[in-house]
């Protein structure tokens, strides 16, 4: 599109809706913001030098006459805004899609899927800026916008970036013609139903990584997910496939002898892994993969994994005190998280979980409690999770409070983990927010 005078509507601002704007600004557009809160002084000064008409959003706002509509990740595809736009067959786009776009051709390596995204993302990233040095970005769901990499590294001039793209399910609803180089989607569990509407429609929109790929493109295949290739069969791939497991070697990628195996090459040694936790080795291997296609050498691989200690928020190490471990999972944001959080460990975990109530089954956790010796519930969903985990939890207020419950019975060689199982909106901004807190709550003791 020529976006040169076209009227375009950005539904929320944050980050992403900002760096939209300045994209469609430096287009040349006519740019109309729709936003529930007013934004501050400094965002609403750039917004008035940039000519932005600025709207809340009561349903008026979208009976107006648009050119195209970008969508915030934050709005819900089921909500009546989204659906008013396109009874009205307006089109609507994310920020993802209106940066590649914009750019010059480049290297995407994109990451979808239930859980694990951050932490795979960080680590084709490091290996990328092993490899590529100033030509390696990170961006997307993990942080930085696509659209401000845009602006930050002038794509729209610049071509031959190699640029590690984590990508949300809300980000893939509304793309169009976005194609990366290489893709995947890490895993496939129930989540984010109340935004999405149903199961299908959240594990459908994760598809949407590949749906442009074809020729010579990659898409990795997590084969020990039996809803992800279930979901490739209803949703067919039209480029190469390179399918991994941590449980048979007669795959593309595999563990044997005490190595990594791409290609029926021996890679990397699994003692040059310094994360906990099986689901870590299944991120590796995403990672080395996509490494080993884009021509990284194994010495580089090899360096860049064994440095490599794991990503904030996810199974984090936080300190030791009189013998006891304390962990910080906020990211854990629901039960397959948490599942794969306590799976890490093999006894004494005081496990402490709630926040935002989002509705999830708690049923697939049960039969993950063996090495939990105890649960503490906290904020607006820990009674209904705890009560639904085990018959005798601790229930307290917040987290100030489950930490002080959890240090109270935790003996030497127990581990105190926050993995809260869902979103964290009841009381704290986000999911980093609460992470920072339960830090400082801990490294305060």
């Amino acid at each position: 599109m020529n976006y040169q005078n076209k009227k375009v509507l950005v539904i929320g601002l944050a980050r992403s809706g900002m760096a939209a704007i300045k994209v469609l600004h430096k287009l040349g557009a006519k740019i109309f913001l729709s936003e529930r809160k007013t934004p501050g002084d400094e965002d609403l000064k750039t917004l008035k030098e940039m000519g932005v008409t600025i709207y809340g959003q009561d349903m008026s706002v979208f009976e107006k006459n648009y050119d195209l509509v970008i969508k915030n990740p934050g709005v819900p595809p089921v909500s009546d805004i989204v659906k008013r736009l396109e009874e009205r067959k307006i089109p609507i786009i994310t920020e993802i899609e209106l940066a590649y776009q914009v750019s010059k051709p480049q290297h995407y390596v994109a990451i979808t899927g239930t859980n694990g995204k951050t932490t795979t993302t960080t680590i084709v990233y490091e290996l990328l800026k092993k490899a590529f040095k100033d030509k390696a970005l990170v961006g997307g769901n993990i942080g930085t916008p696509l659209c401000e990499l845009v602006l930050d590294y002038d794509l729209m001039e610049n071509e031959g970036y190699y640029i590690s793209l984590e990508i949300s399910n809300h980000q893939l609803v509304d793309i169009d013609t976005f194609r990366p180089q290489i893709a995947t989607i890490i895993n496939l569990t129930p989540d984010h139903l109340e935004t999405m509407g149903s199961l299908e429609a959240y594990y459908k929109s994760k598809t949407e990584v590949y749906r442009n790929m074809k020729d010579n493109d990659i898409f990795i295949l997590n084969s020990d997910d039996e809803t992800l290739k279930e979901y490739i069969q209803k949703y067919p791939l039209h480029c190469q496939i390179e399918d991994f497991s941590l449980n048979n070697q007669d795959s593309y990628a595999f563990i044997k002898d005490g190595y990594m195996w791409v290609n029926q090459e021996k890679v990397l040694p699994i003692d040059c892994i310094k994360l906990v936790g099986k689901h870590n080795r299944q991120n590796i291997i995403i990672a080395i993969m996509a490494a080993k296609a884009l021509g990284i050498s194994n010495e580089d691989i090899i360096e860049t994994i064994n440095s490599f200690k794991g990503v904030e928020h996810r199974i984090e190490f936080v300190r030791e005190l009189d013998g006891v471990s304390y962990y910080n999972d906020s990211k854990g944001t629901n039960t397959d998280a948490t599942i794969t959080a306590l799976d890490s460990f093999e006894k004494g975990v005081i496990l402490l979980v709630g926040g935002y109530e989002k509705g999830l089954d708690m049923a697939p956790m049960r039969k993950h409690l063996s090495c939990v010796k105890k649960v503490i519930g906290y904020g607006a969903a820990g009674s209904r999770i705890a009560n639904d985990l085990v018959a005798d939890p601790i229930i307290v207020e917040d987290l100030v409070q489950a930490v002080s419950e959890a240090r109270k019975i935790a003996v030497n060689g127990d581990i105190i983990l926050l993995s809260p199982t869902t979103s964290s909106f009841d009381q704290y901004s986000g999911y980093e927010e609460r992470g920072r807190h339960f830090k400082e709550i801990v490294n305060s003791l």
